[in-house]
């Protein structure tokens, strides 16, 4: 995790959480980590697996092969064939799902305790042998890009996020979206995604978090017998950060058909484990955390320049981004609202945040921390969450007292830090009547 934006001596284990967090941890010969977590209040197991793979571990020309393996891995392998693996598991009363990310592709199952054997076979079995096969990709292949036209290319935030990606970033992976540019989407080979799944989807890069109703020296004796015997893969490539320092604003316009324009804004931040980022969070929730917070207050209900307001910034392995989304009224000067924004910014910069408001994202973050440990699959999920992003999931014992530690002087040095306009990115949404955009891009194209 990050160095405490405090004292370090602050940064203590909840001792509430300490409590809950008696991980057995294991490493296999083949490299594959393992950990469990015994809870026995009911008979029920969530099992995830963390590959650490995603968007920005990918190059031009296959961008989008980390979301379109998440599905290929759900059309079966050689123990249990194509639609198998649900079939399989909801017969003994489990569910599961799966999501890509920029910096990890994460799958989790949630059943009845006594379905843990079946399930570490069926998820062991699509890690040994998946089936890679043409027809399979073809499939999963048309469901990918038919996602991307009604999640980006018809969609306005979407289309927004995509080009703001773009601006954000020169050089680094994150530029391009997780689901990839349709062109790659539509020319990934069977040999792309046969050197994908050996490199990425080997036990060496992947990490077991086993959360509920079990015995750990039982089930780490399964997991020996399901996994063991999984070779390890070559080792992934580093991601090379070889993104320039930004010297300036950066601009673009969306041409869409909507009922009003939108602004979508970014600042360059910091990579999750810098010490900077538990007071972005702080300031995150300040700032947009319910009815009563500074943006959504100052510019939803006072000044009614905005019809709602969003900022967006999650941890990544890599420096990221403090996403600012609002939606406007129809005709509304976008300029203008953009100036009451940086207004509000400043003053955070400038004058820090009232003693309440500070307090109150304290108060949120903490509740939302310990509402995501109430269960077995947030335990599992957070723990994988934070040894990804923060180096150890031991470090998510420490987020109460690191937030708690949290003051108005280091709130004001991390504003002014980030919410510089020479980090700024901004895409406006200019609203078009259905197809003018189109027209007038078919138009130009003639010319």
């Amino acid at each position: 995790m990050a160095k405490a934006p405090a004292n370090p001596a602050v940064r203590k284990a909840d001792p509430v959480l300490q409590s809950l967090f008696d991980v057995q941890e294991a490493t296999l010969s083949n490299g594959l980590r393992v950990r469990l977590l015994a809870n026995h209040q009911t008979p029920v197991v969530s099992l995830y697996t963390f590959f650490q793979v995603g968007s920005r571990n990918e190059r031009p020309g296959i961008t989008g092969i980390s979301h379109l393996f998440e599905h290929m891995m759900f059309n079966g392998a050689k123990k249990y064939g194509p639609k198998m693996f649900d079939k399989v598991l909801e017969s003994n009363g489990g569910r599961s799902n799966a999501y890509t990310s920029t910096d990890m592709t994460v799958y989790y199952e949630d059943f009845a305790s006594d379905a843990l054997e079946t399930v570490l076979d069926l998820e062991s079995d699509r890690m040994r042998s998946l089936r890679i096969n043409d027809n399979a990709l073809e499939s999963e292949r048309q469901v990918v890009m038919e996602e991307r036209r009604v999640r980006v290319d018809n969609d306005i935030t979407g289309t927004m996020d995509e080009e703001l990606g773009t601006l954000i970033w020169k050089a680094h992976a994150y530029r391009w979206p997780v689901i990839g540019w349709m062109k790659d989407i539509e020319n990934i080979t069977r040999q792309d995604c046969e050197q994908y799944f050996r490199t990425y989807y080997a036990p060496n890069n992947a990490v077991l978090y086993i959360c509920g109703d079990i015995d750990p020296k039982e089930t780490l004796a399964l997991v020996r017998r399901y996994y063991g015997d999984i070779p390890r893969g070559p080792k992934p490539e580093p991601v090379l950060n070889a993104e320039p320092v930004q010297k300036g604003e950066r601009r673009a316009e969306v041409r869409h058909p909507a009922q009003s324009p939108a602004l979508m804004l970014a600042w360059h931040g910091p990579a999750g484990r810098s010490e900077d980022t538990l007071v972005l969070d702080i300031i995150q929730y300040a700032l947009t955390k319910g009815e009563g917070s500074r943006l959504v207050k100052k510019l939803v209900y006072e000044t009614q320049l905005a019809v709602s307001v969003m900022v967006d910034w999650g941890w990544r392995v890599d420096p990221g981004a403090i996403i600012v989304y609002l939606e406007l009224k129809p005709g509304s000067e976008p300029r203008k609202v953009e100036e009451a924004l940086y207004a509000e910014l400043a003053r955070v910069a400038s004058e820090g945040l009232t003693e309440r408001e500070l307090q109150k994202a304290k108060n949120n973050l903490r509740a939302d921390h310990l509402r995501e440990l109430a269960t077995n699959s947030g335990r599992a999920h957070a723990m994988g969450h934070y040894e990804v992003l923060l180096g150890s999931w031991r470090d998510g014992l420490t987020l109460p007292s690191v937030y708690a530690a949290v003051t108005n002087e280091q709130v004001k040095a991390v504003a002014a830090k980030y919410f510089a306009p020479e980090r700024r990115s901004v895409v406006t949404l200019t609203p078009t009547a259905d197809g003018a955009a189109d027209e007038a891009a078919d138009g130009k194209d003639a010319e």
